[in-house]
């Protein structure tokens, strides 16, 4: 539970509501129709609420369902906290300075990024976006974007994807990051020596955080189950988990159970080929040599 509401994102407050609202009408014994017809509300914006869908909670929507379940005075204080932030602060991909640069697709993946428990990615031919420096963003763009962007553009792209890395710097519940990358990712000269040297003494120091994993795929293991592409795995405490796909032609979120086992054993078969985080991190440094 997230105790320090006023350092919580907007984000994180309706994910932990939504969680503490289920908590609460299964402690009081209730069923979904039942708590529908006390509050005098549809269906889906009980669901809405306790999945922490709606951008905004109303507190009184919060009070009422507080006084259905018996809910205590000091929980009750909290969770109209949690609605009150909601209010009153917008998350970082809302404001009018990052707006822009983000397509609706992404947006949607921001918001399930900023409340995932943990996060699983493979990565074959970048660093993975989380622990990218600023220099190896703005190469990408420039090297991928061939629309001529104009500099305010690419400022705006690069500022996103540094803030996204905030979700690794949380005060609270800080997001657990396991990254696996092929080794051409280590070799793979991005916007020249200097910048791919301060990129990968970067990767060192972040694989040295408790909560981040990273491994590497040497090329010695021949073909493996992430060949077919990139792909990230979504995990969270009390929900099922997403996958996230993107390409050039643009990206996709796969729920489907079935699909997602899939990628989940994809993920588990890399671990268990990639080399472990200390040979890999061996493998990081001794690729800065070649920068």
């Amino acid at each position: 539970m997230i105790t320090d509401v006023e350092s919580a994102t907007p984000a994180l407050c309706r994910l932990q509501l939504g969680r503490e609202l289920r908590k609460l009408r299964a402690a009081a014994g209730l069923t979904s129709t039942q708590v529908v017809r006390k509050l005098i509300c549809s269906p889906s914006k009980l669901t809405r609420l306790e999945t922490g869908e709606n951008a905004v909670v109303e507190t009184a929507d919060v009070m009422a369902l507080c006084e259905i379940y018996g809910a205590r005075p000091e929980v009750r204080e909290l969770l109209i906290g949690y609605a009150a932030v909601t209010k009153t602060r917008k998350d970082w991909w809302q404001s009018p300075e990052y707006r822009p640069a983000i397509s609706p697709t992404f947006k949607a993946y921001l918001g399930l990024e900023a409340t995932a428990e943990a996060l699983q990615t493979y990565q074959g031919e970048f660093v993975p976006g989380l622990l990218q420096t600023e220099d190896y963003v703005r190469s990408i763009i420039h090297e991928l974007r061939t629309d001529g962007l104009p500099a305010d553009e690419i400022d705006r792209l690069v500022a996103v994807r540094m803030t996204r890395q905030d979700v690794l710097r949380r005060p609270e519940q800080p997001l657990k990051f396991a990254a696996i990358v092929n080794e051409s990712v280590l070799r793979r000269q991005v916007g020249g020596s200097a910048v791919m040297r301060g990129q990968i003494e970067h990767l060192i120091e972040m694989a040295s955080q408790p909560a981040v994993r990273v491994q590497v795929v040497p090329f010695k293991a021949g073909a493996h189950a992430g060949m077919d592409g990139a792909f990230t795995l979504l995990r969270y405490e009390d929900a099922s988990p997403i996958v996230y796909l993107e390409n050039l032609g643009g990206a996709s979120v796969v729920r489907r159970r079935a699909d997602v086992a899939q990628y989940e054993e994809a993920f588990t078969d890399l671990q268990i080929l990639a080399v472990g985080p200390q040979e890999s991190l061996g493998m990081i440094k001794e690729a800065i040599k070649e920068f």
